[in-house]
């Protein structure tokens, strides 16, 4: 199957996420004088936007960056997009629950909120653990072979799996701290970044070697 409506549909979805990420910004009725106290009281809602709108961002890195080295499509690789797809829109939803929290204050409200945040967001590092799998045991879907660039590619086919952990570390933190569970949230999602960086590298390494053979 052609990848086109695949690639089509993937950043349909990804513009609407990142566009209705910031809809959650609702206009308040301010009295003269207090703007100040409006604006600190959203101040979660702003920092949490950021982190989703980072996040969210990263994960369309991942995906556009990776397709590229699709070539077709089958069956198995639509469904596990549309569940790659899935999980990622459940950051706004996610994103909600922590700014209401912490807007309140509620101790076990936070609590919650983080395992809501960190569950999605180990939903959408196993989904994409998932797809990248199944795609490493199909080379005849992928454009660029893995011959050359094992040693490369050994270091960061984990990163899905490693994003996990540190969710699920997220997770267990709650139990004792929600300060020590925040960091390691946005310890993860920084993660993510570090991870699509070392998956571009080496992305672009094959696509080097690839041209160097095609010349020789």
């Amino acid at each position: 199957m052609s990848k086109s409506r695949i690639d089509a549909l993937s950043d349909g979805v990804f513009a609407i996420l990142l566009t209705i990420l910031i809809l959650e910004f609702q206009p308040e009725t301010i009295k003269p004088g207090s703007l100040q106290t409006v604006v600190f009281h959203q101040l979660p809602l702003f920092l949490m936007y950021l982190l989703s709108y980072f996040y969210v961002g990263t994960s369309w890195l991942f995906h556009h960056d990776y397709f590229q080295y699709v070539k077709r499509t089958n069956r198995t690789v639509n469904i596990l997009n549309l569940f790659l797809l899935f999980t990622v829109t459940l950051v706004n939803y996610a994103m909600v629950l922590l700014i209401e929290a912490l807007s309140d204050g509620n101790t076990g409200d936070i609590r919650l909120a983080f395992i809501v945040y960190d569950l999605v967001a180990l939903l959408i590092s196993f989904s994409f653990l998932v797809l990248y799998r199944y795609l490493e045991h199909h080379p005849e879907l992928q454009t660029v072979e893995r011959s050359g660039i094992t040693s490369h590619y050994e270091r960061i086919r984990l990163d899905p799996a490693r994003s996990v952990i540190i969710y699920l570390l997220s997770m267990i933190a709650t139990s004792f701290s929600n300060l020590v569970a925040g960091i390691l949230l946005i310890a993860g999602v920084v993660f993510h970044f570090i991870a699509y960086l070392r998956f571009s590298k080496v992305a672009h390494i094959a696509a080097k070697q690839k041209t160097e053979n095609l010349t020789k």
